[in-house]
């Protein structure tokens, strides 16, 4: 389990396709520290370490996750919001986070507005349904507020802190994000769907 609440930002610096993706990704994380087999939230998806060294660790991708995610873009130089799973005691800043991504949202737009940014985003048909202003999300890892929600798209803003403590800095249109529902508004919707049937 994770919160969202990015604690490191790493590099992708080789990527390999073998019978899976294969990618290693650099990061300020102490790496003596991280155990083979461990969870890393990379972009708001659960890949588990497969290898490790001096401030790198390596993952395997299944085309499965590839294919329901944003993954398919990685390449060197990309920047990846990271965050380690959750330990016991640890505080939880943001909201739970499986780092089961399901599905991608587009950005439609980008404003400035003062020292934010407002990014409007179109969520999958299947998955619009869940989300709701004041709502939480998990977006490329980040656990978010949504803002506004109109049909298919939603809104979130940026602050400064967010924009330099994550990649979402070098947002743009077009993007493709890994989108992670809360897991509340998952089982609300299902209870509501069990009570009209």
């Amino acid at each position: 389990m994770f919160t969202g609440i990015i604690t490191d930002i790493g590099t992708i610096t080789e990527t390999v396709q073998e019978g899976d993706l294969r990618a290693r990704i650099s990061t300020a994380y102490d790496t003596a520290a991280i155990d083979m087999g461990a969870s890393i939230a990379s972009d708001g998806v659960c890949l588990t370490v497969v290898a490790l060294g001096p401030g790198w660790y390596e993952v395997q991708i299944s085309a499965e996750t590839v294919s329901k995610t944003n993954l398919d873009t990685w390449a060197p130089g990309k920047r990846v919001n990271l965050e380690r799973a959750l330990r016991v005691g640890d505080e939880l800043g943001g909201h739970i986070v499986s780092g089961h991504v399901d599905g991608v949202a587009e950005v439609v737009s980008v404003t400035e507005e003062g020292d934010s940014t407002r990014v409007t985003l179109r969520a999958p048909d299947d998955l619009a349904r869940f989300i709701a202003p004041k709502g939480s999300v998990a977006l490329n890892g980040t656990s978010l507020t949504v803002n506004e929600v109109d049909g298919l798209t939603f809104g979130i803003n940026f602050i400064p802190h967010t924009k330099t403590a994550t990649t979402w800095g070098d947002v743009a249109t077009g993007d493709r994000v890994n989108l992670e529902i809360d897991t509340l508004a998952r089982y609300v919707a299902r209870l509501a769907e069990m009570h009209t049937d």
